[in-house]
């Protein structure tokens, strides 16, 4: 029996900077949509809340970038995201934003409930700054080398190279992204989350308590929790964003991890009066979809906000998945390597179905997946044409062919025929036990089932032969596919809806709701169906090819754009090069660094001495083909320790245009120890 009420199901706020990808939609939008569909066909209460996430840094870079405000930003991109959910057929209750007046009272009034009970902690700390810009730096807007890999554009957050957490006074040189110039430390003030407070309850609540969470959900959280929670800012210094709603506090604003969430609950507010029976109502489930880059958000830091601020639900389940790459390669909003959902749109009017079918088949439910066109036309072309629409097309056809469109009555049942009335039921069973569990793919292809039965039903019967020897159980034959055909209007329609909607028109039709899944009646002998159509159409190798040509053009104007050389950066006095100590020296001994991809621990020679040097140059030069080698190096770098070891210098590398590193060396023999001037 199930305990809850209702189910509120919350999807993660797309950030309002550029469009939707398929990269969102399988991992967040489409899963979330075919469930709130499949709760409304069984006449369960259920909201579906999604909203732009509007704030944050990288809007403001934007909007400065382009000579234009922050809000010129978020409503160009929150009105080509919402426009595009709408027409793809998300089937929101509310899509809301969170530059929304009502959200800015909701985040506002949750920050001073919580700072009023005390359950922040203030810091006063040095933070990087922009002294050219002046401001105080976003953790991914510093980047620099990575003390644990030695990748050399690790952001100040992570290292996406190795995946390490990181603070941005760890890196080595590093580097602010808007100006190019090495930041400075500055005292700036603070509140914080003290999540180290709540390790023991997040221990219980999900460690024992959740167990039957999706094992990549689970797995990084406890990874997370295991390795030990630090408190986390709420604030942080900028001017667009919800303002700090502290009297006397001026250019600080609500951190966006901590004010997107509550976004939610905003969007929740601006869609009904009765919004607290979906936040406070213990017989309300919670559900947040999202991907697997949000886990940390919905599993540790909101629930602790949430538990912090005592009076709302907490998530019953967070099926996170994890990411979709297109044509073998991650997909990137920086250099256009993605399939714009607007764009997808315009060059397939009608084919949303198509879309959400492939997205679906191939989601990244378990692991990363690979979307690529050649899978998308085979998937349209001998799944929903060749299975489903073969099926629906030749039932419709032939009723039409014998019977004028009207509903035969069926005459006694062979066994053939029960089994295979029967096996509705049983399909129908498949597809709740894999959908309640958040089995999305594999509750797809248990309702294409229904598609294969009739297909295969009608192969076996040929009721096209058996026409001319034993009419009266041709009327058998076509009522059972016909029946067959009216389920599949019922058990699809959270995955494919439009196309469902079309073949609930050929059938004349109403809507059904879930529970008549399985009936064997559901069109009585007499009722008029009306001529059909093509429910889905090939799709030609010259369509696939403008798609593929599209992505080959992209990769060609990335290429281009990376081999121009980055713009020189501002001037420095002589006295700050000359502060540098560069020296020839050879390489004496050269091996890896054990358990990294990229580090060589290095012997040089340097004429004054022979010391260590720790490289992140594994990827592009063997340890054997090293030794000998004369180098650049700078000496009088501070130590620093890398994987343990201590690393005392820099060798000179120049970087290509496609990432990779070349040692900067003589041409001819030079003594060691000699200076670079």
């Amino acid at each position: 029996m199930n305990k809850f009420k209702r189910t509120l199901i919350t999807t993660a706020l797309p950030y309002a900077n550029g469009p939707i990808h398929i990269g969102h939609l399988a991992g967040v939008y489409v899963p979330a949509d075919i469930y709130a569909r499949y709760l409304r066909l069984k006449n369960e209460e259920v909201l579906l809340i999604g909203g732009s996430d509007e704030h944050g840094v990288p809007i403001t870079l934007k909007a400065k970038n382009e000579g234009i405000t922050p809000q010129d930003v978020v409503d160009k991109f929150h009105g080509i995201i919402k426009k595009s959910f709408q027409e793809f057929g998300i089937s929101f209750d509310v899509y809301s934003r969170t530059s929304a007046d009502i959200h800015h009272e909701t985040a506002s009034d949750f920050f001073k409930k919580l700072y009023d009970d005390g359950k922040f902690i203030e810091k006063t700390s040095e933070q990087y700054y922009d002294e050219e810009n002046k401001q105080f730096l976003a953790d991914r807007y510093i980047t620099g080398i990575c003390p644990k890999c030695g990748f050399d554009k690790a952001y100040g957050d992570q290292c996406e190279s190795c995946g390490t957490s990181l603070s941005p006074t760890e890196l080595i040189n590093p580097t602010s992204m808007i100006s190019g110039n090495q930041p400075v430390l500055k005292e700036t003030k603070h509140w914080y989350l003290p999540l180290d407070q709540y390790e023991p309850w997040l221990k219980e609540w999900i460690l024992e308590g959740h167990k039957e969470w999706k094992p990549n959900v689970y797995g990084q959280v406890k990874s997370w929790i295991d390795s030990g929670l630090q408190p986390r800012a709420v604030t942080r210094d900028l001017n667009w964003g919800v303002p700090v709603p502290i009297e006397g506090v001026d250019g600080k604003v609500l951190y966006v991890w901590f004010d997107a969430p509550i976004g939610y609950i905003s969007a929740t507010k601006e869609l009904t009066a009765d919004w607290e029976k979906y936040w406070k109502d213990p017989e309300t489930r919670m559900l947040h979809f999202i991907g697997k880059d949000n886990i940390v958000f919905h599993c540790i830091i909101f629930p602790a906000m949430l538990k912090a601020e005592g009076s709302y639900n907490l998530p019953e389940n967070v099926p996170a998945n994890e990411f979709l790459n297109l044509e073998n390669d991650k997909i990137s909003t920086s250099r256009n390597w993605a399939v714009w959902l607007h764009e997808y749109l315009e060059d397939f009017p009608g084919k949303e179905d198509v879309l959400k079918y492939v997205l679906t088949a191939n989601a990244p439910e378990t692991k990363d997946n690979d979307f690529t066109w050649k899978d998308f036309q085979t998937r349209n072309n001998s799944e929903l044409v060749a299975v489903l629409g073969n099926f629906v097309n030749r039932a419709l056809v032939l009723t039409q062919k014998y019977y004028e469109g009207v509903v035969p009555e069926r005459g006694e049942l062979a066994d053939y025929d029960k089994k295979t009335l029967t096996s509705i039921s049983k399909i129908k069973a498949e597809v709740e036990k894999s959908i309640d569990s958040f089995r999305i793919r594999e509750s797809l292809k248990n309702a294409m089932d229904l598609a294969r039965l009739g297909n295969k039903y009608l192969a076996d019967e040929e009721p096209w032969k058996v026409i001319k020897t034993d009419a009266e159980r041709v009327k058998t034959i076509m009522n059972i596919s016909l029946q067959i055909t009216a389920n599949l209007t019922i058990c699809l329609e959270p995955f494919l809806p439009f196309s469902m909607n079309k073949l609930r028109d050929f059938l004349n039709l109403e809507k059904l709701d879930w529970n008549f899944l399985g009936d064997t009646e559901l069109l009585k002998p007499g009722h008029k169906t009306n001529k059909p159509e093509l429910l889905f159409e090939k799709i030609e190798d010259k369509v696939i090819e403008a798609q593929l040509q599209k992505l080959q053009a992209t990769k060609k104007a990335n290429e281009l754009t990376e081999a121009v050389a980055t713009p020189a950066k501002e001037n420095i006095e002589f006295d700050d090069f000359g502060k540098m100590d560069i020296r020839v020296g050879t390489i004496i001994e050269a091996e890896k660094v054990a358990k990294t991809k990229k580090l060589l621990k290095i012997l040089i020679d340097t004429g004054i001495d022979k010391r260590v040097v720790v490289s992140g140059i594994a990827e592009y030069y063997k340890p054997e083909d090293l030794v000998g080698k004369q180098v650049s190096v700078l000496v009088n770098l501070a130590t620093k320790k890398l994987r343990g070891i201590e690393s005392q210098g820099m060798i000179l590398c120049a970087e290509n245009a496609d990432g990779s590193l070349s040692i900067v060396e003589p041409d001819s023999k030079v003594k060691n120890g000699s200076e670079i001037k």
